[in-house]
């Protein structure tokens, strides 16, 4: 059977994905050729159905993959990517899902007739529940751009966007938002043990709470200031909590705060 597509980087990430696209049968074992140098690494791999090498160079000389992902850390991606420039012709388009690498980065390795769409994936798409955002240069077709978001859907949500300056913000967001999220769960879990609750209890109901909230939001159709109106009866407990949380725009205030500081790092480490 043709290769489809050449993974290159077996991690935590690339793992999941590779395990999204072969289980909601997008892909199949057979079509994928996983490229990682760690054995243990790249056993799991093969475990999964896939062919498997520990370098680029043992991909069979014959193969014109549709994809090439490229799913290793932003610091040797310059290496990493140099290994595939065989397949920057045209006929293989390129996904990079490395954090604050350019575009240009990798049209300025392979040359200017690849096809590349850089992603900007999150940890959550660990367990299908992701937030990948995408943007593309000028030569990836449509049908390609459509086969690359149906692939991604298999680890969460997709979105596009046109302009990459964009990215910056995205980072910001949703790709260091699990991170704020989490915190959030560590100090309502902390807020709960002041109040008196047993540790155990505390922490189930903190993330119990944020998780059953979040997916209520996601499924309603109601905006999450309607769910919130809901839930606040006047002069009520709740309303008591969120004159704190919303006075001045306290947690707004914060969150934007925290965000921007995301963001003009990210432009820094793009730099």
């Amino acid at each position: 059977m043709t290769i489809r597509l050449v993974l290159a980087g077996c991690g935590n990430m690339g793992y999941a994905m590779l395990s999204g696209w072969l289980k909601s049968g997008k892909l199949a074992p057979a079509t994928v050729f996983v490229v990682e140098p760690n054995n243990d690494l790249r056993q799991r791999a093969a475990a999964l159905g896939c062919a498997i090498a520990a370098d680029a160079g043992d991909i069979p000389a014959d193969t014109v993959p549709d994809l090439v992902v490229i799913a290793v850390k932003p610091q040797v991606i310059r290496h990493v990517t140099t290994s595939y420039k065989r397949f920057g012709d045209g006929r293989t388009t390129f996904v990079s899902i490395a954090a604050g690498t350019p575009v240009a980065t990798f049209e300025e390795i392979l040359g200017n007739h690849a096809p590349v769409v850089r992603c900007m994936p999150n940890t959550p798409a660990s367990i299908g529940k992701g937030m990948m955002v995408v943007f593309s240069n000028p030569l990836v077709s449509d049908d390609t751009k459509r086969f690359v978001a149906d692939l991604l859907s298999a680890s969460g949500e997709v979105a596009t966007i046109d302009d990459e300056g964009l990215m910056d913000a995205v980072t910001a967001v949703s790709g260091s938002g699990p991170a704020y999220i989490f915190h959030f769960i560590e100090a309502l879990t902390v807020a709960a043990e002041k109040a008196g609750l047993p540790t155990a209890t505390a922490r189930l109901l903190a993330m119990q709470t944020v998780y059953g909230a979040a997916s209520l939001a996601a499924e309603s159709q109601d905006e999450p200031g309607v769910l919130r109106q809901q839930v606040t009866s006047p002069n009520g407990t709740t309303a008591a909590a969120l004159a704190v949380l919303m006075g001045e725009d306290r947690l707004t205030n914060l969150l934007t705060e925290a965000v921007e500081a995301a963001r003009l790092r990210s432009i820094e480490l793009g730099k």
